[in-house]
């Protein structure tokens, strides 16, 4: 019974990207940041070889390591959970997803009031706990919808518990993700619920729900799920996949439920992947510049490694990587950072090695097919010993032979 447990730390960054300067990330370098804390301390993963990857300047174990190492480089154009987790299962996408840094056009929130019903407040970049505060009573008062975006590619639709029941404000999200395709295709529609008395304080709630845009083409988790293997989410992985190609699922409230379910999945029979995105690094500490509790974030889940490890079977594969960067000390954004990410890999039967600087995440899509025997429909290497992906530059080239789409991605065939 092989398995494959492939857990995204989100945004755990290992250094800039050589294009970081045109995404307006100069000298970010994430882990290089949260490392400087007090509270940042990760032995575990250095034995298994995070200090020795390329790049890599922080103070660690640098003697022998247990994994298979490597640096990614990201080659689709964009930084965000979308891009970066469908780049890992097999997605280039040459342009980033649509970002409203001046709010959302007026075509597209006519569709939306239209279908709703309700008026809009806010319509512009703005803080998610500070946007309920500051338009919460206006909302209370009118039953008008609390859009707004970030930085990142998010349609979110904020509204109370009491005022619009969730199954409604799931619906209104279902509305604006049928609207926004296309050059409008953002990455997400989110709900973004919240509770509190009226003229106090408002606090967001537990019930948020993310709509995706569709994958656009074949990915890891389809090939895997076609040929019977299982394809288990934990976390927001169904959601960043819009549920294409997964065969189980389970949400979570934070990183440490995520390695709970993680720890149960491995207690569980079953032949085929679990997918893991702890989220916490990226929502709780990198957006809100806090580089002390992503550094004590990063800890615990140092400290919870050894019973990971001591939970593989002999078939097992653990795979820990990222999917963008977050740096919580780079203070001229607080968006994401382009920024390079680690690939460790262990198991009973994987030989330690450092395998430098890859240039694609989906070398990891390519490593979890090839050890199930599938060859990757799409461009990646294998990064295991007796790999059979399509090397990385050779087979369709990206400019021939791809059929165009609207919305700018595609996979080779």
């Amino acid at each position: 019974m092989k398995r494959v447990f492939l857990i995204v730390l989100d945004s755990f960054g290992i250094g800039a990207m050589e294009d970081a300067a045109s995404y307006g990330d100069v000298n970010v370098n994430t882990l290089g940041t949260v490392s400087s804390s007090p509270f940042f301390s990760m032995p575990n993963m250095g034995e298994l070889g995070l200090f020795r990857i390329d790049g890599v300047s922080v103070p660690g174990n640098r003697k022998d390591h247990s994994a298979v190492i490597a640096r990614l480089r990201e080659r689709s154009r964009g930084k965000d959970t979308t891009i970066g987790h469908w780049e890992i299962a097999g997605i280039y996408s040459p342009r980033p997803l649509p970002t409203y840094p001046e709010g959302f056009p007026k075509e597209v929130l006519d569709a939306f009031c239209e279908k709703t019903g309700r008026g809009v407040l806010c319509n512009r970049p703005y803080s998610g706990t500070t946007v309920i505060q500051d338009y919460g009573d206006a909302h209370m008062a009118t039953g008008d919808l609390i859009v707004y975006t970030s930085a990142d590619s998010v349609f979110q639709i904020a509204a109370h518990e009491e005022k619009v029941p969730l199954e409604e404000l799931y619906g209104y999200c279902r509305a604006a993700r049928e609207i926004l395709q296309g050059r409008h295709g953002v990455g997400r529609v989110i709900a973004r619920p919240f509770i509190g008395p009226r003229g106090g304080e408002f606090t967001r709630t537990a019930h948020r729900h993310d709509f995706s845009i569709l994958p656009p083409s074949t990915t890891m988790l389809d090939q895997l799920s076609d040929s019977g293997k299982a394809v288990i989410a934990v976390g927001k992985i169904k959601d960043i996949f819009a549920g294409k190609g997964i065969t189980e699922s389970v949400y979570t409230s934070g990183n440490e439920e995520g390695i709970e379910r993680t720890l149960e999945y491995l207690d569980k029979e079953f032949e085929g992947l679990c997918f893991i995105n702890l989220v916490d690094y990226d929502m709780l500490y990198g957006h809100r510049r806090d580089i002390d509790g992503y550094a004590k974030a990063l800890t615990y889940f140092d400290g919870k490694l050894p019973e990971i490890l001591g939970k593989l079977k002999e078939e097992d594969i653990l795979m820990i990587t990222a999917d963008h960067g977050c740096d919580p000390g780079y203070l001229a954004t607080t968006d994401h950072t382009r920024e390079h990410v680690p690939f460790l890999m262990y198991g009973s039967g994987i030989k330690p090695r450092n395998l430098g600087t890859r240039e694609t995440f989906a070398d990891i899509g390519a490593t979890v097919l090839d050890y199930f025997g599938i060859v990757p429909a799409f461009e990646g290497e294998s990064m295991l010993p007796f790999g059979e992906g399509i090397p990385f530059g050779e087979g369709i080239p990206f400019e021939e032979g791809i059929p165009s789409r609207e919305d700018g991605f595609v996979t080779p065939p």
